[in-house]
């Protein structure tokens, strides 16, 4: 490991700066405090690079999945994974740590989450990594990490330091979980982004706590998908309605899902010793309120569904056709028309909105997965069934979506 980040220290001085904005909303949770008792981690992906795709690794000593952008030829960086020791990592970037640095090594967030899954397989090995790792390293990012032990933190990360949070204390997380959008609570007072987002997230995630609902489907549905403003009191989804050829615009300016929100994902780990096998990533790739989930497992040989990843430069299909839906969200293309959603796109009175139609098909995806994960978590992943299952969203599942729009 000592010499992978001896590689990595040259690579924060030598790169080029990237252009990627990252903006993200995040969740971690004990599996203490999970419906089922398995932990949660989550990201709501906003960036300026909206082609993603999943992608299987055996480059380190784990193997591990992750969501990597399309134009990656280097395939040098991830933006959340998992890998074969039930590790899992993903990261939003904070803008109020690195404050005062001059240093002006930055934007390596990516490459050290490939390093933690390419090393790692529990949240004190990463502590470690993190201790280990020259300074400056790069990065100012609060990174979201999850285990097959039980363990789930946050590390508040910047240049030279990090704060280790711990959703298993319950002196800093009461009910279980943390949640983060683009600042840090240890970075300097009323710098970075998302406080309106972040108010949002809170208040939903308390609601589910309250009648124990926190779950994957909670988080892919209500969370990722909500239409709630929490400094306007606008909730869109009891807006009034129109006509189906009508528009319906409204000012669409810091919800959860934003404009740039290019995939949704949530890794759910497993129970204290269950195998790291059953970790499922549920993978929403594209524009979040246009595309559906699909659930992934690491196989032997990395087998993934062909519709969430391709080869370089192509882009998976499903991000593809997401993107195309999300032009009926956002019709208008000149001066600042990214700002304004046409909800009649997405809700109508005529009951053929996107998420309208979208839902009932995916709960369908979800229900059959549930049954499958209840056997395989009884008696052992069947990787046969796997592939059969990518094969049944590859051949029946994605061609239904695309002719449900």
């Amino acid at each position: 490991m000592k010499r992978l980040l001896i590689i990595f220290t040259i690579l924060l001085y030598t790169a080029a700066i990237r252009s990627t904005v990252n903006a993200c909303t995040t969740l971690i949770v004990s599996g203490k405090f999970t419906n089922d008792g398995r932990p949660l981690l989550w990201k709501n992906r906003d960036t300026n690079v909206l082609d993603n795709k999943l992608m299987f690794f055996a480059d380190g000593k784990y193997t591990y999945i992750a969501l990597v952008n399309s134009d990656d030829k280097d395939v040098s960086e991830i933006w959340i994974g998992f890998n074969s020791a039930g590790f899992a990592i993903m990261n939003s970037a904070s803008y109020n740590l690195n404050v005062d640095d001059t240093t002006g090594v930055k934007d390596r967030d990516g490459e050290l989450m490939k390093l933690a899954l390419q090393n790692c397989a529990t949240v004190d090995e990463f502590e470690n990594f993190l201790r280990e790792m020259k300074k400056p390293m790069g990065v100012e990012s609060n990174f979201g990490v999850i285990d097959a032990q039980g363990g789930a933190a946050f590390f508040e990360t910047g240049n030279f330091t990090f704060i280790k949070l711990d959703a298993n204390d319950p002196a800093i997380a009461p009910y279980g979980y943390i949640l983060h959008t683009n600042y840090s609570f240890t970075g300097k007072r009323d710098l970075g982004h998302g406080y309106i987002r972040y108010l949002t997230a809170e208040e939903l995630i308390f609601e589910a706590t309250g009648v124990y609902d926190l779950d994957y489907k909670f988080i892919i549905q209500k969370l990722a998908r909500s239409l709630r403003h929490s400094l306007t009191n606008v909730d869109l989804y009891k807006y009034p309605l129109t006509p189906q050829d009508e528009y319906n615009f409204v000012t669409f300016e810091d919800f959860i899902p934003r404009y740039g929100s290019s995939s949704s994902v949530v890794i759910q780990g497993v129970k204290t010793g269950e195998s790291p096998a059953l970790t499922t990533m549920w993978t929403v790739l594209g524009f979040p309120l246009c595309s559906f989930t699909v659930p992934v497992w690491l196989t032997p040989y990395g087998k993934l569904p062909k519709t969430l990843t391709a080869e370089y430069p192509a882009n998976a299909p499903l991000c593809d056709f997401a993107l195309e839906l999300k032009k009926k969200c956002y019709p208008v293309t000149r001066g600042h028309g990214e700002r304004y959603l046409n909800l009649t796109a997405l809700l109508n009175t005529d009951k053929t909105g996107i998420l309208q139609k979208l839902v009932p098909f995916e709960n369908d995806i979800l229900n059959e997965t549930k049954w499958r994960l209840h056997d395989w978590r009884k008696n052992g992943i069947n990787y046969a069934e796997v592939i059969q299952y990518y094969k049944w969203i590859d051949e029946v599942v994605f061609p239904k979506y695309k002719n449900l729009f």
